[in-house]
């Protein structure tokens, strides 16, 4: 199965990125909101984006101006938006990219299941919700995957396809090459707690968080501890800033009611307490440091 149509529920943070970069990669895309407000916004940032990566491509003599022009005509000429989800009907390929509450994504994966043709492909851009539990929704459990991308959409290079025990081998296919037309490297994984990069990641920020509740650094020697010892581009707790408090939280509540059991997963109370207290990082001028837009002051 070849993907040429796609539908993006969802235009803000990482739907207007997967909607971009599946025009990018030739895809007709319709991107689909509750709100016109919210979908003008998305599209404005989509905008925004190809006018820059164009810029770029200009600087390094890529293209030449005339012909960056016309290729920010063309892949804005495949986005469509609309406020109808009946519009997705006839799309190859659905992802869902809306907020992080597993039963408002049911409810529109089985609403979805009765308004698509029977042949397209479902798939949720979860970052920490199973998959198995969407796909029993939708009912259409052989076509339904995963794919997780990564923020910002449009430079991550990654893509996580995730397949339940029932998704077929076709649909699994097809959305590992939709992965690659959108430019990305896709990995695949089985459908557990977090996929391959959250089940390592969110964990490693618990544990950073920990640290500093306990008194063994500070959070500036946590952050460059890992940055100069292991390579990385920002420390733990940087990036729970940048990630948002709130998002992480809910994602290791998550995993801690649905496995018990697992001592990898464990709630930071300083995690909680920022929380409680509005302080959820970047997104709010202020988390374990202060921020001004996307740079930390």
């Amino acid at each position: 199965m070849v993907i040429k149509k796609v539908g993006v529920i969802g235009c803000g943070l990482m739907g207007h990125g997967i909607v971009q970069v599946a025009a990018q990669g030739g895809c007709s895309v319709i991107a689909l909101e509750t709100e016109q407000r919210f979908l003008d916004s998305g599209l404005a940032r989509i905008e925004k984006s190809l006018a820059k990566l164009a810029e770029k491509n200009v600087e390094k003599q890529k293209m030449t101006a005339e012909q960056a022009k016309a290729w920010v005509s063309e892949v804005r000429a495949r986005i469509s938006g609309s406020l109808d989800r009946r519009a997705l009907a006839d799309c190859d390929l659905v992802v869902e990219a809306i907020v992080e509450d597993l039963p408002v994504k049911l409810a529109l994966f089985k609403e979805l299941g009765s308004i698509c043709k029977k042949e397209t492909i479902f798939a949720s851009n979860t970052s920490s919700f199973s998959i198995g539990e969407m796909a029993g929704a939708s009912g259409r459990p052989d076509r339904m995957v995963g794919l997780h991308f990564f923020n910002p959409v449009q430079l991550m290079k990654l893509v996580e396809v995730v397949r339940t025990k029932d998704t077929s081998d076709e649909s699994f296919a097809a959305a590992r090459a939709f992965g690659e037309a959108c430019g990305k490297t896709p990995v695949a994984c089985k459908d557990t707690p977090g996929f391959v990069v959250n089940r390592l990641l969110v964990p490693y920020m618990a544990q950073s968080l920990m640290m500093l509740e306990r008194g063994d650094a500070t959070k500036e020697d946590i952050d460059a501890a890992m940055q100069l010892g292991c390579g990385y581009p920002m420390g733990p707790i940087t990036l729970t800033d940048y990630v948002g408090l709130d998002t992480t939280l809910a994602i290791i509540e998550g995993w801690v009611k649905r496995y018990p059991k697992e001592p990898a997963f464990a709630i930071p109370e300083v995690l909680r307490t920022k929380v409680k207290e509005g302080k959820l990082g970047r997104k709010t001028g202020e988390g374990f440091y202060k921020w001004e837009g996307d740079k930390k002051v």
